[in-house]
């Protein structure tokens, strides 16, 4: 970032491996001075730096090797500060790092900050390193033979232990060691992982600032995912969105860069007062920050117990706040254990699953643990018994096995590919493979947009089936119930029970009709008394033409009480053999079929009629010819012009 014109000038960056590798170590031993002998570069890029002679933030530098395979990788390298009152800043870097160098000066052996930083890696799961004695050449060979010996002790066990990671002495002055070094790290840089391009970009800023002539500009590790030029993206917590106007990756311009390379961003639209280290950029919405999130906890073996409800500094990538630790098993978590916690943060995070987090006693400000992200959205209701289990399913699950018990949580509610992505991390194209597999294993089923395990669905779909059968016991004189009031009393989404209600009537289980639903066959059931009481209904209206009865009246008629004799006037209506046009006014259907035949010859006749001609022609009072008329011109057989009809 050092010259302006690069944010000018752009060149395709060639698809070569990159790896990015941290430094770890006691302050003064020589990490510094160690990058700058294996690059060229002088990391320390402060002033108050050079003058005081150690690393009080971050530092970049960057170097091209050539593997045994012939391989040219490129790397990034991140000079953390050893400082106690810096390690913070260290925090900041190492988070998202392929390969540690491990240094240790000869003629100090191991420090404090040696095994704070240790312990670090370790907790952040690095897996691959090189331990470093630098200063060699300030002591004789009985002593670096010494230094050697506690080294092996100190790493034996961990991810440097000696007998599958090397140990280089090297001298950064006489350049001794060095070529071994670059080979050793060569090799081992062959071994990393290529970065995930595919996953959901991610690039956690570690450094913001103001380059003249080009603006705002932000530097990180890309930790997931691919970034182009003019892509817009997201800022987090802040919700802010900009557009990318230039990229550069390890120093070199470029139109793209991808995971695991050191990566600068110049952003259009917004300004530095906007941005702050700790802050995440991301694709623009897809992802959520969360303020609870359910870890697996372990604590160093040198430290005091951690107790429940306890507050902790939670350092994740570049972002450093409070958190509070609320144990899901246990009052407190012993030296050396590990357990499973939810940590409720100040404010909201970006983290996903699989993410790593170290966590510092609140006071005085020591290491003391780290943590495994297992799920940012755990659910706010839920027995301490099913998270457990839960989060041991997720503890040890391969990605299907995780995002199954993530569907399955969420019972009849199910769970959107939208609302998948946000919790897992996981890209698109990625999750619908996922999907797809478990659909084939017939462990989870499509309900609509929602995806539901199937033993969730098979159970919704069954309560649907019982809450029918007890509509059609107790409302026996009922054609079926409103799907409304079916949905609600299943507690369903709308998309949910559609896609139940249509896979329910495509196994010809229930049938729907308008807005009624009822079991596939289940008609009314009447009994004789009621099947007569029916029939003299409809007879008594259809007998009276248009000079109907009252209802009341009717009913009242009826062998049977006025509850049933209503169900079955209902009936008659939803079936449409009666028609009501009024409080008071119920038709045959035969006989406003019978009026729309003498409409039809009236208008042979002329096309217009008033009130007075419409009672003459149907031989009704005004009190049922108003209604009557009102009909027709629903049913679009006259059109009301001023205080005549014209008839169609």
């Amino acid at each position: 970032m050092s010259k302006p014109a690069r944010f000018l000038f752009h060149y395709t960056v060639s698809h070569m491996k990159s790896v990015i590798i941290g430094t770890a170590g006691h302050i003064d031993h020589g990490k510094t001075t160690l990058v700058k002998a294996l690059t060229g570069i002088d990391a320390d890029r402060l002033e108050e730096e050079k003058r005081r002679g150690i690393t009080i933030d971050l530092g970049f530098a960057h170097l091209e090797l050539t593997a045994p395979s012939g391989e040219r990788v490129r790397l990034g390298f991140i000079d953390v500060p050893g400082h106690e009152r810096f390690v913070r800043n260290m925090l900041a870097g190492i988070g998202g790092i392929d390969l540690v160098l491990l240094v240790v000066a000869a003629d100090e052996s191991i420090k404090p900050q040696t095994r704070e930083h240790f312990e670090i890696c370790r907790l952040l799961s690095i897996r691959r390193g090189i331990t470093v004695i630098t200063k060699a050449d300030l002591v004789d060979e009985d002593t670096l033979n010494v230094v050697r010996l506690e080294i092996e002790d100190f790493v034996r066990g961990s991810f440097l232990d000696s007998s599958r990671s090397p140990i280089i002495a090297v001298s950064s002055r006489s350049g001794a060691g060095l070529e071994q070094l670059k080979q050793e790290i060569a090799r081992i840089a062959a071994e990393v992982p290529a970065g995930d391009t595919n996953a959901i970009f991610r690039l956690p800023i570690d450094r913001a600032f103001v380059m003249k002539g080009f603006g705002t500009v932000v530097t990180g590790t890309l930790i997931a995912g691919q970034i182009k030029e003019e892509e817009e993206v997201e800022i987090f917590p802040a919700r802010r969105r900009a557009r990318v106007r230039g990229i550069q990756v390890h120093g070199s311009a470029g139109g793209q860069a991808g995971a695991g390379q050191r990566t600068a961003l110049n952003l259009a639209g917004v300004s530095l007062e906007d941005l702050a280290r700790g802050m995440t950029i991301t694709t623009p919405g897809v992802l959520q920050p969360a303020g609870r999130i359910d870890v697996e906890l372990s604590l160093l073996k040198s430290v005091k117990p951690l107790k429940n409800r306890a507050r902790v500094h939670l350092h994740a990538f570049s972002s450093e706040m409070i958190a509070e630790v609320m144990f899901q098993d246990r009052s407190e978590l012993k030296p050396g254990e590990t357990a499973f916690a939810q940590l409720r943060t100040e404010s909201p995070l970006l983290l996903l699953p699989g993410d790593r987090a170290i966590l510092r006693q609140f006071s005085p400000v020591v290491t003391i643990g780290g943590a495994r992200v297992l799920d940012a959205f755990p659910l706010t209701r839920q027995k301490k018994e099913d998270r457990l289990a839960l989060l041991k399913q997720l503890s040890g699950a391969s990605p299907a096995e995780q995002l199954f018990a993530r569907i399955a949580r969420q019972g009849k509610d199910g769970l959107s590919t939208t609302a998948a992505i946000a919790e897992t991390g996981i890209n698109a194209s990625a999750l619908q493979s996922l999907l797809a597999s478990l659909g084939r294993e017939r462990k989870i089923l499509a309900a609509g947009e929602q995806w539901l395990a199937a033993g969730a669905l098979q159970q919704a779909q069954q309560s649907a089936v019982a809450r029918l059968e007890q509509f059609h016991k107790a409302n026996p004189l009922v054609a079926g119930i409103s799907k409304e009031e079916l949905r609600a009393k299943l507690k369903l989404s709308a998309v949910v029970f559609e896609a139940i209600l249509g896979q329910l009537a495509q196994g010809k289980k229930i049938e729907a009709k308008g807005e009624l639903v009822r079991l596939a066959g289940r008609g009314v059931e009447l009994k004789d008394d009621e099947t007569r009481a029916k029939e003299q209904i409809e007879r008594a209206f259809a007998a009276a033409g248009l000079k109907v009865p009252l209802v009341k009246d009717v009913l009242a008629a009826l062998p049977i009480d006025r509850a049933r004799a209503q169900k079955l006037l209902t009936l008659l209506l939803r079936d449409r053999a009666l028609v009501k046009l009024g409080d008071e006014l119920v038709f045959h259907q035969s006989a406003l079929n019978q009026l729309r035949g003498l409409m039809a010859k009236q208008k042979t006749a002329s096309p217009k009629i008033d009130v007075s001609k419409f009672k003459e022609l149907t031989g009704v009072s005004r009190k049922y010819a108003i209604p009557l008329l009102e009909y027709l011109d629903r049913e679009r057989v006259t059109r009301r012009v001023g205080d005549e009809r014209i008839i169609l």
